[in-house]
């Protein structure tokens, strides 16, 4: 086993992680808060592995262009922002939907506090939302962890749309008090470290995104990127920190009994040092200077630009959907897209149909109802079967069973018992490509605030390209064609089915049952 260590600072973490099991208290937030202090980003560190590491990049690439570095691999995403906070020597800027308590979770806030303790300066940035959901395999942060984890004087929580009623059953009057302003989220997936390196797409923090949850693990896609394309990242960062939609973990007064948290400790570390989903990864800090070179040798270079919607004071202003649709109407000759989240309207197909008529080819991957977890997602896709074929684009639907499932979604030891996409990404012409977090579909274009970068080089994007086109194979996806009668089906290989592809019957029922709800709400 592995001794996860007896620092103040790390002995803090593991309590306030194992605090997430105890219930929150029901504090109130008043109707009108205190404008939070503003804040801007620090400037780039002179010195550390990322400085130097931009250095280096400067000398083989000019001072314009970002090095960039995919990360397809689960259990890669994982490493490399332990790699970044790790490296940090003055900030650490986060910013994300979903912070799950769970072995990744633990270990990324682990090496956050650890960060905090000598001396880096941490803003995390979290949607509320989040604080709210629980189940089996993803134990909540709860107010009591935030409180504690924002007493180190080198951590700033602050938490997006907060929940006025910090218990559950006022969290439940007020969501019918104000679904208006509660419906919209923060969907952003933003890691900045020490103003030199960022890390942006699509995961969130938790098992499934790392490759180490048994139930079923993501094919996602993030992008390590070192140089400009990491302020332009703070920007945004920038901008929602110091947004009337942020409120300070302090202003929620939380009360938290140190008293409470002695006994707590032996346990969680003897759950932590004993979890086989992280025993191959370093508990406690360690260098990553001989990665980090590297990386940044091999990584390609191009220009850059960091997209995201606008929380605007009282209101969100959405300008993903245009930056992706003018994207997407750019191409001379291909697009791919792959989405997790796919619900059109007839506007977005139509235009997809109008690239096909002028003779540019349209390849897109999206989930099948068998990779789905949001299975309501797919009651409202399904529609759209059709008029995307008849519109030129050549449809494809990841298979739950995928090949490259053991490659790149599940991380040793772990092996899932499915595969699901939850990639956002475009790839146009083969010289430009957006990864970020942005899914086609109402709830992203209309209520949750998005952002993404978009890379404007040859080399990047030709790799992108070619990634998709192994995942829409045979042995990774249906394509979703038209077959006698003009009814659809399905082909992988010699394998052709007449039906939608599904694990099971449930699935089939939960589909139907679906079809009965809103699209927005999900």
């Amino acid at each position: 086993m592995r001794n996860l260590g007896r620092s103040h600072g790390l002995a803090r973490l593991l309590l306030v992680m194992l605090l997430a099991l105890l219930p929150a208290a029901c504090a109130t937030l008043p109707d009108e808060l205190p404008p939070a202090r503003l804040g801007i980003a620090q400037p780039p560190a002179h010195d550390g592995p990322l400085a130097e590491a931009e250095r280096q990049l400067y000398a083989r690439l000019g001072a314009t262009k970002s090095g960039f570095h995919l990360l397809d691999a689960n259990g890669e995403g994982l490493r490399w922002r332990l790699a970044l906070i790790d490296s940090a020597r003055h900030s650490l800027d986060l910013q994300y939907y979903v912070w799950w308590n769970d072995e990744s979770g633990m270990l990324l806030m682990q090496h956050v506090v650890a960060a905090a303790d000598r001396g880096v300066k941490v803003r995390l940035i979290l949607d509320d939302l989040t604080t709210i959901l629980e189940d089996e395999e993803h134990p909540k942060l709860r107010d009591a962890s935030f409180a504690l984890v924002n007493s180190n004087p080198n951590i700033d929580i602050r938490l997006f749309n907060a929940w006025h009623r910090r218990g559950m059953a006022g969290r439940a009057v007020e969501m019918l008090e104000r679904m208006e302003r509660l419906n919209h989220r923060m969907h952003n997936k933003l890691l900045v470290a020490d103003n030199r390196a960022a890390i942006i797409g699509g995961r969130n923090l938790g098992n499934e995104y790392f490759g180490l949850s048994e139930k079923f693990n993501f094919l996602d896609l993030d992008v390590l990127t070192i140089g400009p394309a990491a302020r332009q990242a703070s920007a945004v960062f920038d901008m929602f920190w110091n947004s009337d939609w942020v409120v300070p973990e302090q202003d929620l007064g939380i009360e938290v009994s140190p008293e409470a948290l002695a006994t707590l400790e032996e346990e969680l570390r003897r759950g932590l040092a004993a979890a086989p989903e992280v025993a191959d990864l370093p508990v406690d800090p360690v260098v990553w200077d001989r990665e980090l070179a590297t990386m940044v040798a091999t990584m390609q270079g191009g220009a850059s630009v960091v997209h995201s919607d606008a929380p605007d004071p009282g209101e969100l202003s959405h300008h993903m959907p245009q930056a992706i649709r003018e994207m997407i109407g750019s191409a001379n000759e291909e697009v791919l897209i792959v989405n997790a989240y796919v619900i059109p309207d007839r506007a977005f197909v139509d235009e997809l149909a109008g690239l096909t008529a002028r003779g540019v080819r349209v390849r897109m991957l999206t989930n099948s109802l068998a990779s789905h977890d949001v299975p309501a997602v797919n009651s409202h896709y399904k529609q759209w079967r059709g008029p995307l074929v008849d519109a030129g684009v050549d449809l494809h639907e990841v298979r739950h069973d995928a090949a490259v499932q053991r490659r790149l979604a599940d991380t040793p030891p772990v092996a899932a018992g499915f595969m699901g996409l939850h990639i956002k990404a475009i790839v146009v012409d083969r010289t430009r490509v957006f990864i970020g977090s942005m899914n086609l579909d109402p709830r992203s274009e209309s209520l949750n605030s998005e952002m993404g970068i978009i890379v404007y080089g040859p080399q990047l994007a030709g790799g992108v390209a070619e990634l998709f086109e192994s995942y829409m194979a045979p042995e990774n996806a249906w394509q979703v064609e038209r077959g006698e009668g003009g009814r659809l089906h399905w082909r992988s290989g010699d394998t052709v089915l007449a039906e939608q592809p599904a694990r099971n019957a449930w699935q089939r029922v939960e589909d139907m049952v679906f079809m009965a709800f809103p699209e927005e709400l999900y």
